[in-house]
């Protein structure tokens, strides 16, 4: 089969293959590649040539970015995890395989339709593949990519990081003030203060975080996470499960639902990786309402057993 590799060369630690070596593994496996890293100004062009598969070797951020350009396009995403969290190559459950397994069964892999969040608002339109949200983790996302993850520099270990930022978390729970909001989804109001809301399109967020357990990307449906004041304790148990690799914390309460409206007053969001406003967004008059849907099995990829 023909393979275009998307490579983030950054992703993840030391020990992580190169591009010869990752490129090896695909040309053993019987295919052939074409290679583009994804620190090359134009990579995206590399989408556009004709392909059997696109691989995708690195974390969540260049895997979301490399999905949410082909959209509505029938082609195969194969994930190769490399990053730190590799959310959704857990969510597809490639964690803990090698690589060489991997590549070897992209052949007979079975094909996995994904859902796709769809954010209107003052950016505009955007989509996300983990989730959207405000509050906590936004907020905490927010002071992080401010100080370039100086906090983090240290850390060489990719499980380290995710556990300091886990860690980071629940220290700031106990004083962080909730957000006012008002909210429906699909027609009840929920509107109310809260500490945490999350939209999920998967199980998790950012540093491994399970807020949705149950949640299926090839449902149709939003998990929405919505942790007021009075669950604060519930998802600080959350917080306290994920930093010690227990099983996902079941006491958060979720409910599902296709389109969901918030009333935007000013407040940090985050979609996905991506934190909004940044420094360079245009601030437009508000409230302004910023309408979540999904767009259902627009996405596809691979899932070797």
């Amino acid at each position: 089969m023909k393979v275009v590799l998307i490579h983030n060369p950054d992703a993840g630690d030391d020990q992580q293959p190169s591009s010869d070596e990752l490129l090896g593994l695909i040309r053993d496996a019987g295919h052939t590649a074409r290679y583009q890293s994804s620190k090359d100004e134009n990579w995206h062009s590399a989408l556009e040539q004709s392909c059997d598969i696109v691989a995708v070797a690195g974390g969540d951020g260049i895997v979301g970015t490399v999905a949410k350009n082909l959209i509505g396009r029938d082609v195969p995403i194969a994930v190769l995890p490399m990053g730190t969290a590799n959310n959704v190559a857990k969510t597809l459950g490639l964690i803990d395989r090698p690589l060489e397994q991997l590549i070897a069964g992209w052949a007979t892999a079975p094909h996995v339709k994904f859902d796709v969040g769809m954010a209107s608002g003052p950016w505009n339109l955007k989509y996300f593949i983990e989730g959207l949200g405000i509050g906590l983790f936004t907020e905490t996302m927010y002071r992080l990519d401010a100080t370039n993850n100086v906090v983090l520099a240290h850390l060489d270990d990719t499980g380290e990081k995710v556990k300091s930022v886990l860690e980071i978390l629940k220290d700031r729970l106990p004083s962080f003030t909730p957000n006012s909001l008002k909210i429906t989804l699909d027609g009840r109001d929920l509107s109310g203060e809260y500490i945490l809301l999350e939209v999920m399109n998967i199980s998790y967020i950012g540093p491994n975080l399970c807020l949705a357990p149950h949640a299926n990307p090839s449902d149709g449906l939003l998990d929405i996470v919505l942790v007021s004041k009075d669950d604060q304790d519930n998802l600080s148990r959350c917080l306290s499960h994920c930093i010690e690799g227990k099983l996902p914390y079941p006491g958060l309460t979720v409910r599902k639902g296709q389109h969901l409206q918030i009333e935007w007053d000013g407040f940090t969001v985050h979609i996905d990786d991506e934190v909004w406003p940044d420094k360079a967004s245009e601030f437009p008059i508000s409230p302004n309402t910023m309408d979540v849907k999904v767009n259902r099995h627009a996405l596809e990829f691979l899932a070797p057993a």
